[in-house]
């Protein structure tokens, strides 16, 4: 009886530091053209000629997957069976794409352009808009994106939204700050920022009103930059901004009144809110790139500093279980921090450069 108690006990022991089986990891592997898929805490499979990876992003949306890739392909998977179902070249350089309900669109690079696809790829409309193009959202029926080499902002109406394949039309055009770069939504708030403006400018979208922001840090002095908006980290009542060039997270309220900064043991590069909002991540780059250090946000003090081998390119943390992964890109691993008790519970090998780390949950499409 001992016997089987024990036996149970260490049973009960693996599969409670074991990651759920209702995720998927999805990691880019950066320099081998290929995605490693991490189930259950072990490196499962590669899918393999997925074209050049250097920034590749993968989304989800349902039982679908999608990637785009440097050189400009759009990439359409399963990612319960990991087979590739279809694929489309829009340009030799592509920057971003939204999912809608029926359509995708991707912002191209060098042929100037927004791709309009079906969710199976085919070709519905190219935009040629003359500019590199940036910052693509959805909100309602419009499709929003920044021009970066014409200082604008354009927004399109799909006006045949709920009858069929989208039919995109100009509806509004904003001149903004110069050099358009990156851009994040939240609800009907669209927020651009730009590389050679010391601000960033918010569009209202249900008003149809633009604004510019300028936003400053301790003492009123000017942000000089505004890092990549995937660097920022939204809470319910804070704003969280890494610093560029300085060893400070900035904290800002909801209306970018600056409330203080977050002393950090290097310059920060990347920042990222957990499912709760309870803690903070932040990657650095330099002499600290294989480090990250975790905040509390409430306290806004750090609580945890954890230091490995290698450069760490990104950290993603899981919907369901308490970990955050963390690619380790020149050591080749992904590793895997408990967030309970802040300790390395694992190290995932096998896996080749890996930078984006991207999650499917396939409780979410039940």
């Amino acid at each position: 009886m001992k016997k089987i108690l024990l036996g149970l006990m260490t049973t009960a022991t693996l599969f409670a530091g074991t990651p759920s089986a209702t995720e998927k990891i999805f990691v880019v592997e950066r320099e081998s053209e290929s995605i490693a898929v991490i189930h259950q805490g072990l490196a499962k499979s590669h899918m393999k000629k997925m074209h050049n990876m250097n920034h590749g992003v993968i989304k989800f949306d349902g039982k679908d997957g999608y990637l785009i890739s440097r050189d400009g392909y759009v990439v359409h998977f399963d990612p319960v069976t990991e087979k590739v179902l279809s694929e489309y070249k829009t340009s030799k350089s592509a920057i971003g794409f939204v999912i809608g309900k029926n359509y995708i669109a991707v912002a191209n690079y060098d042929d100037k352009s927004v791709d309009i696809l079906t969710r199976d790829l085919k070709p519905i409309d190219k935009i040629k808009t003359g500019s590199k193009n940036v910052g693509i959202k959805i909100y309602k029926d419009y499709l929003v994106f920044a021009q970066m080499d014409s200082d604008k902002v354009t927004v399109l109406n799909d006006i045949n939204a709920g009858k069929g394949i989208p039919n995109f039309k100009p509806f509004k055009e904003f001149k903004v700050g110069a050099m358009p770069f990156d851009a994040m939504i939240q609800e009907n708030i669209y927020i651009v920022g730009f590389f050679l403006s010391k601000s960033f400018g918010v569009i209202d979208l249900d008003k149809m009103e633009f604004s510019e922001i300028n936003v400053t840090a301790k003492d009123n002095k000017p942000v000089l930059k505004v890092p990549h908006f995937g660097f920022w980290s939204l809470s319910e009542d804070k704003t969280f901004i890494p610093a560029v060039g300085d060893n400070k997270v900035m904290v800002y309220d909801k209306s970018f009144k600056f409330i203080t900064n977050i002393e950090m043991q290097g310059l920060p590069v990347f920042t990222a809110l957990s499912p709760d909002e309870k803690y903070l991540a932040v990657t650095f780059s330099g002499k600290d790139f294989p480090t990250i250090q975790i905040v509390n946000t409430q306290t806004l003090k750090i609580i945890k500093t954890f230091t490995f081998t290698g450069k760490v390119l990104h950290v993603r943390w899981s919907k369901v279980d308490h970990y955050l992964y963390v690619s380790e890109n020149d050591s080749n691993q992904v590793n895997v921090i408990n967030t309970d008790e802040w300790f390395l519970e694992r190290e995932i090998f096998q896996v080749k450069s890996p930078s984006g780390i991207f999650i499917y949950s396939q409780e979410e499409t039940k």
